[in-house]
């Protein structure tokens, strides 16, 4: 489970340096609601959601996103820290791995809400939904870059 959170983690992270990529692409820009619409029914799908258990479920998922993309932000800024700087260093990487932390919380609290509402089966389901969307999206989003070069 801890390697699943990891990997997930870490492709959101990945994926969130997607978007400007798929942005510089003049023939295809990036179009958030297309996005989220294609997620949403790759998770219907995949994890056989009925229409009534997406109907309570995407709220819910849709204000974890939201709670996530504030920390993504806070853990983007960490980015550009002074290397000549030890102490500014060292405060950046604490602050990242606070962060990091917080993530995993925020999907921990989120992962037992969805539970609640659906069998842990499904979520189980979903979370894996989550991983493999991500992943096909950033391969299809790099493979158009290698297009252009």
């Amino acid at each position: 489970m801890k390697k699943q959170l990891t990997l997930f983690s870490v492709l959101l992270m990945l994926f969130m340096g997607v978007a400007p990529l798929q942005a510089q692409n003049p023939r295809q820009k990036f179009d958030p609601a297309r996005f989220e619409a294609e997620l949403e029914q790759f998770i219907t799908t995949s994890a056989g959601l009925t229409p009534t258990e997406a109907a309570a479920f995407f709220p819910l998922y849709k204000e974890m996103q939201k709670e996530q993309r504030s920390l993504f932000d806070q853990l983007r800024r960490c980015r550009h820290a002074d290397i000549s700087d030890e102490s500014a260093c060292k405060k950046v990487i604490q602050e990242r791995d606070k962060l990091d932390v917080q993530i995993k919380e925020l999907q921990q609290t989120y992962h037992n809400q969805f539970m609640k509402i659906l069998p842990a089966s499904k979520v189980f389901l979903i979370i894996n939904a989550e991983d493999n969307f991500h992943r096909q999206a950033f391969k299809r989003a790099a493979k158009r870059d290698w297009g252009k070069k």
